[in-house]
């Protein structure tokens, strides 16, 4: 956030601190706020809009992006990454079978920070030690807590999936994709910040995908138009401040604390849609924290933390 304003404004450690804190609080309430959406103006109309929205506020906050000055490949293969896991994560949750499930499928989202942590060691040289193993098995362990619903099952696991393999591929990939992003920015990006051109791809491909689609955009009322504001600022207003935090903020602490992202997230969700989940969920949801905060501190001398 390069603007004369910032500058005056955020000229500590702790105010930035706080604003990467904030950050993290609106991408927590994004998931359940994408899902509300999905249901107001359907799942690629919902997206298409929030995404467009999204995309005019961080341009307003964050200025014109120049294209010019950024890497080739950073260009090329950031925007790539960055506009199908947007894809990915609106979708998986637009297309899930019932509030319940959606809020699922954000914890599956969640394998991301663990995923980042090892192709972090593959394609960047990332140091580790050895409790990098039973961090990764613990995150993972808690995903399959989450999906197989009661009990550890194989066949249980198998049979959720196969109810609805769209959603749960789509947010499966999303998480591999971004984990793809957040290396492919910490090697390329040059210190260059795409996220508003990279928003503004992202609604230019729904728009271009609803435009085939035979879904409706609902109508507009006061209440679905809030919802549409706040899911936008979200998503975008987390970006931005995020940015900020992690450039003149308490890096340790806004990297401990993203990784409880999975169980804020899933409470905000649940209270908002009105999801009952069961013990086995919160579980789950709570050994994926475990694994990947494990995993971030097999690599702490070295890992800046990645983008949400």
């Amino acid at each position: 956030m390069d603007t004369l304003v910032v500058e005056v404004i955020l000229n500590s450690e702790a105010k930035a601190t706080v604003c990467g804190l904030f950050a993290i609080a609106l991408w927590c309430a994004a998931p359940g706020l994408i899902r509300s959406l999905s249901q107001l103006f359907s799942p690629l109309g919902g997206a298409a809009l929030m995404y467009t929205l999204g995309a005019f506020l961080l341009v307003i906050f964050l200025g014109r992006p120049h294209i010019r000055q950024w890497p080739r490949s950073y260009l090329i293969v950031g925007s790539a990454l960055f506009v199908a896991y947007e894809i990915c994560l609106s979708l998986s949750l637009g297309y899930a079978q019932d509030n319940a499930q959606a809020i699922e499928l954000g914890v599956v989202n969640y394998l991301w920070p663990c995923l980042t942590v090892m192709l972090a060691i593959a394609m960047n040289g990332q140091k580790a030690r050895w409790i990098i193993v039973p961090g990764s098995a613990c995150a993972l362990f808690g995903i399959l807590w989450v999906v197989s619903g009661d009990g550890l099952a194989v066949s249980k696991i198998a049979e959720r999936i196969s109810s609805n393999p769209l959603s749960y591929s789509l947010s499966l990939s999303g998480a591999l994709i971004f984990a793809l992003y957040c290396n492919v920015t910490r090697r390329y990006a040059g210190g260059q910040n795409g996220v508003a051109f990279f928003f503004t791809l992202t609604a230019i491909a729904l728009w271009i995908k609803y435009a085939f689609s035979d879904q409706q955009i609902g109508l507009f009322t006061v209440r679905n138009t809030i919802e549409l504001i706040a899911a936008a600022t979200s998503m975008a207003g987390g970006y931005a401040l995020w940015n900020v935090g992690i450039l003149r903020g308490n890096l340790t602490l806004l990297a401990t604390v993203s990784y409880f992202a999975p169980v804020l997230s899933s409470a905000f969700a649940a209270a908002w849609l009105g999801a009952v989940v069961t013990t086995q969920f919160w579980q789950g949801a709570m050994f994926v924290t475990v694994g990947s905060l494990i995993c971030w501190a097999a690599t702490r001398r070295r890992t800046v933390p990645p983008e949400l």
